[in-house]
């Protein structure tokens, strides 16, 4: 085998989760093969050619090492492929995985008797008036 499909590449190395969405991240234009371009999910990738695929904020740069001959589990996925990006800056916030975005947003904090209450000031407020008993 000489070449595979790029929408079917990006589906085997695990970069889009179905060859539908990365036949439309490719008619968005969100995809480049060696720096061109491309706008047919038919085009033919090889070994050795660089793709640049943009997925939301992120810019990944992936070194095609393998075609692939099916989708895999995510350790012969990554076989696939070698991430040319840089890594990213801790300074400037990207990467970042939703643990570490969820632990440095403050919570938010509301006022008491401002907008609704909350489930504990419901219950709280329904046992005050014992409308439903002792709880």
């Amino acid at each position: 085998m000489t070449g595979a499909r790029v929408d079917q590449w990006l589906w085997f190395a695990r970069v889009a989760k179905s060859r539908t969405l990365a036949q439309a991240l490719i008619a968005r234009g969100k995809v480049r093969l060696n720096r061109s371009k491309i706008d047919k999910a038919s085009t033919v990738v090889k070994p050795g050619d660089v793709l640049t695929v943009t997925l939301g904020p992120q810019v990944r740069i992936l070194e095609i090492l393998a075609l692939g001959v099916r989708r895999g589990p995510a350790t012969e996925a990554q076989r696939l492929f070698r991430d040319l990006a840089p890594a990213p800056s801790r300074a400037t916030g990207e990467a970042r995985t939703p643990a570490e975005m969820s632990q440095s947003q403050p919570q938010a904090v509301r006022s008491d008797g401002a907008g609704r209450p909350t489930k504990r000031e419901r219950r709280l407020t329904d046992k005050l008036k014992d409308r439903y008993g002792p709880l």
